[in-house]
């Protein structure tokens, strides 16, 4: 565990930030590539722990990966979803992505003499894989439980052939994590050789905007994914096969820009992040529109998107559904803080299993600044103090945690992130970045 990193406050900024490439948009890129024939070079690749694992996870099958991170350009050299390595342990630390996106892939490789181990550190085996696996299992996947039923660590065997000729049809629960349904869509054309494959939605979907993510990435390699206007039945055609775009280029973090977005709403001033826009392929960058309610202006360009705030002017709480947009969930309710009024955060059971559980450690952080917390079963009221206290924060292992409060060390002095380097997970450079703000 790293050494307790204290933030300085600076004063009303006037800053113009560029994050890191999307962990989202890296490893599907990484995924779509492998299942791709030919080389495909991404661009703007994000070099973090979470892809790193992804990136080994690739590697560790057998196929052919050069990383330049210097110029952020990875080249991928797919072999349409077969792997030389017939056997392989694979390790995928924290990341709910790599985990689960590898276990559909590796579902349906054919090879009779198959078998894969899919394991991670000790919270990735407390995070549930079990609807995805069900669902893999339906289309002839073969897959177990290597400890406790439902979670990880699971090992993968062949591809059960026969289930194969049967009706291609599987539904999956979306109430969990999107990324259920985002293996088992990334995967799917390795299925249709015999059979179109159709998939649909029980329960309410968590995280739409992260499977219009998938559908265009899968688009931009050859898929057309047909989908009913509420994301709740989805086709794969026969025969669906991926292409290379041979070059593909990665979009700037938008989950990333939130903690820049928010240190404009806090300090007061502007902060301009560049390469996002409106027409993102990410759902996150309509936090800018949250901050926005809550008495800030937004500005969006072609290829930038600007946060300001007069410092004069009051930030104001809200209430407002974060389901769509939950990992910047934390993000905004640091921005309670310093808002007049309660901040309501809702519909976001779902991030109970990520990193951490993310509303009751999220509530035990925010009352050691003062604030009055309401946990709900689904989300938060927070109710800043009159004064705010200097806190020691603890991070949970969550890069998110630890990310989101040290913004609020940027204006309250006396902010400590107990174990910083945890964001090592998703963004490296985060505290440089974050102490070069002007």
């Amino acid at each position: 565990m790293s050494p307790p990193k204290v933030i300085m406050p600076k004063g009303v900024l006037d800053s113009v930030v560029t994050p890191p490439g999307s962990k989202s948009i890296t490893n599907r890129a990484l995924i779509l590539a492998a299942l791709a024939g030919g080389t495909t070079t991404l661009t703007g690749a994000l070099a973090c722990e979470d892809t790193q694992v992804m990136f080994d996870g690739l590697a560790g099958l057998g196929l052919s990966l050069h990383w330049n991170t210097k110029a952020c350009q990875i080249e991928v050299g797919g072999q349409r979803g077969r792997f030389p390595n017939r056997q392989a342990d694979i390790y995928v630390g924290n990341s709910g992505t790599t985990a689960r996106f590898l276990t559909a892939v590796l579902a349906f490789v054919p090879t009779p003499s198959s078998l894969y181990r899919i394991y991670g550190k000790p919270r990735m085996h407390q995070r549930p894989i079990k609807d995805l696996v069900e669902a893999l299992t339906a289309l002839g996947g073969t897959i177990s439980y290597e400890t406790e039923e439902g979670f990880p660590p699971v090992v993968i065997g062949p591809y059960n052939a026969a289930v194969c000729r049967l009706p291609s049809a599987v539904s999956i629960p979306g109430t969990i994590s999107s990324q259920f349904l985002t293996a088992l869509l990334l995967a799917a054309p390795l299925a249709t050789q015999k059979n179109a494959v159709d998939i649909s939605v029980t329960g309410e979907l968590v995280s739409k905007p992260y499977i219009d993510m998938t559908m265009q990435m899968m688009h931009s390699f050859g898929i057309a994914v047909e989908t009913d206007a509420r994301f709740r039945s989805f086709r794969i055609a026969q025969g669906a096969t991926y292409q290379s775009p041979g070059v593909y280029r990665i979009e700037p973090d938008a989950s990333a820009a939130s903690y820049f977005f928010v240190a404009a709403a806090i300090c007061g001033g502007s902060v301009t992040v560049q390469g996002l826009s409106k027409h993102s392929l990410q759902g996150d960058v309509a936090f800018a529109e949250c901050l926005e309610q809550m008495n800030c202006e937004v500005t969006w360009n072609a290829d930038s998107i600007m946060v300001c705030r007069a410092p004069e002017r009051p930030l104001r709480g809200i209430s407002v559904d974060m389901n769509h947009i939950s990992d910047t969930a934390q993000t905004l309710a640091v921005v309670a803080l310093f808002a007049e009024g309660a901040t309501e955060i809702k519909n976001i059971e779902h991030v109970r299993f990520k990193e951490t559980d993310r509303i009751a450690d999220l509530a035990t952080e925010l009352r050691r600044f003062g604030a009055a917390v309401e946990e709900r079963r689904d989300g938060l009221r927070i109710i800043p103090p009159e004064s705010l206290l200097p806190a020691t924060v603890q991070t949970y292992d969550d890069h998110r945690m630890a990310m989101s409060f040290a913004v609020a060390g940027l204006r309250l002095p006396g902010v400590v992130i107990c174990n910083p380097d945890c964001t090592q997970k998703t963004f490296p450079d985060f505290f440089d970045m974050l102490e070069k703000l002007r």
